[in-house]
């Protein structure tokens, strides 16, 4: 990100349209066995434990396995208890496979989008600045995705 306000590219990994405040993770976590039905972390061994991913734009380096985890996110974007949306530097297949599944089974959309870590990091500095909601629009067609401040444009 350039500066306040502006938008950041990035690639679609998973289409759709997300909105929610940013929660940044510290290190990956797993949505098997790491992150409960409601979608708060219950991994004690997670330094954001207790946290609630629900509705929150996920910004986190990479996803962190098991294969299980498809099945796990596929529900709880069923649920209504995932994230908004997921913010990558590192594409993570089986995050995306979850996301996939969702909409193919369920016809419920969760972006994932697959930024540079020079932007990740960017990305996590403005939120410090300038908490607020961060819009993610993940177009399938063109792969092109954005990254907005909502009520900024």
């Amino acid at each position: 990100m350039t500066g306040s306000g502006a938008d950041l590219t990035a690639r679609t990994l998973a289409p759709g349209d997300g909105t929610g405040d940013v929660l940044r993770l510290d290190t990956p976590v797993s949505f098997w066995g790491g992150v409960d039905e409601t979608g708060t972390i219950v991994d004690v061994h997670h330094p954001q434990c207790g946290e609630r991913l629900t509705g929150k734009v996920v910004v986190m380096a990479s996803g962190r396995g098991s294969s299980s985890s498809t099945a796990v996110l596929a529900e709880q974007i069923r649920a209504g208890t995932g994230p908004a949306a997921l913010v990558l530097s590192e594409c993570d297949t089986i995050l995306v496979i979850g996301a996939l599944v969702a909409t193919e089974l369920y016809g419920v959309r969760m972006p994932i989008v697959e930024v540079s870590p020079t932007d990740l990091i960017d990305l996590i500095e403005l939120d410090r600045r300038e908490p607020g909601p961060l819009r993610v629009t993940a177009d399938p067609d063109t792969l092109h995705a954005t990254l907005t401040r909502e009520g900024r444009r």
